[in-house]
């Protein structure tokens, strides 16, 4: 499945962004989805998931309280709402999707190109 990432951008500190995922294939409520981040020199890293149906959701330590994952099935897309930003939230978010429940970066099957956010301070 083609997944299209789009929402990002510059922000300062405490700012808000909200990244969208879609694809005009299939329908993601047959995946498990997540968004992912990668800084430069760094890891690639989970940042949430939702499940097929939308009723369950996992978040990184760093991210909860701040960030919300949710599904917006009329528009067949996931959202990432990010709220209280950082700069430690500075990287590029991607999109992905699976079959299999995961929070396991390498067992996720389907990927974005990724969109920047960066946020100063």
């Amino acid at each position: 499945v083609q997944l299209q990432a789009s929402g990002g951008g510059s922000v300062q500190a405490g700012g808000s962004l909200r990244l969208s995922c879609a694809t005009s294939e299939y329908s993601l409520t047959f995946y498990n989805m997540g968004w992912f981040r990668q800084a430069p020199g760094k890891e690639r890293e989970l940042v949430a998931i939702i499940n097929k149906s939308g009723g369950t959701t996992y978040y990184a330590e760093s991210v909860k309280a701040r960030f919300t994952i949710s599904r917006d099935n009329a528009e067949n897309s996931i959202i990432l709402q990010m709220n209280s930003l950082k700069p430690e939230d500075t990287a590029v978010y991607i999109c992905a999707a699976t079959y299999r429940w995961s929070t396991l970066p390498q067992e996720w099957s389907y990927w974005g190109q990724g969109t920047q956010v960066t946020v100063s301070s």
